[in-house]
């Protein structure tokens, strides 16, 4: 768009002696409007969340254990977004994770895990600078993960840096036996690695 502009201007500017509507008129018609769209779009766009893999969670384990949940949480946050709050903005709604007034909980990060008993462990890593972990940590709050993520997995909240105002929903597959809610505080500063 500012390309278009910029040469339809160019061409305005050093074309005074032409009679009759040219191509600087189109550039101007035209230019102005697809460079603002791109503008509005790159304003609107939320990037998509990296995902972390530790050793042992590779991407055939994930094929295997994901949910039908799982699944479209990951497609639906490593792409690009466009004109959201943020990521799973309704979700954190919904969950009742937005103190009123204030800003959406960012969703920062994906972490994937094996655990010794071969289970898929999914994390979802947000920043809550307005929204106090006492809120994200809720027993009850807690409970309604599982139902809302699930079904085919336990969940926890676990405080990943209290600094940074980190957060996350940990998710666990279970093959058969009952979910089962817990709040863990577990302090980790590093990012699992990729």
């Amino acid at each position: 768009g500012v390309l278009i502009t910029v040469l339809s201007f160019v061409e305005y500017l050093s074309d005074s002696g032409s009679e009759g509507l040219n191509v600087s008129g189109l550039g101007f018609v035209y230019g102005i409007p697809v460079f603002l769209a791109g503008a509005a779009l790159k304003y609107a766009e939320i990037e998509p969340v990296p995902v972390f893999s530790a050793p042992g969670a590779t991407p055939e384990f994930f094929e295997s254990k994901k949910t039908d949940t799982i699944e479209k949480i990951k497609q639906d946050v490593t792409r690009h977004r466009y004109g959201d709050e943020a990521h799973l903005d309704t979700t954190v709604k919904k969950l009742g994770l937005v103190v009123p007034g204030k800003a959406y909980p960012q969703l920062r990060e994906l972490r994937e895990e094996k655990t010794n008993d071969g289970e898929l462990v999914f994390t979802m890593v947000w920043q809550s600078l307005d929204t106090p972990y006492k809120m994200w940590a809720d027993e009850r709050r807690v409970k309604k993960y599982e139902t809302f993520f699930g079904p085919g997995v336990t969940a926890e909240v676990v405080k990943i840096d209290p600094e940074q105002r980190l957060v996350g929903i940990r998710l666990t597959t279970v093959s058969g036996g009952s979910n089962k809610a817990t709040t863990t505080t577990t302090t980790t500063t590093s990012s699992a690695s990729a």
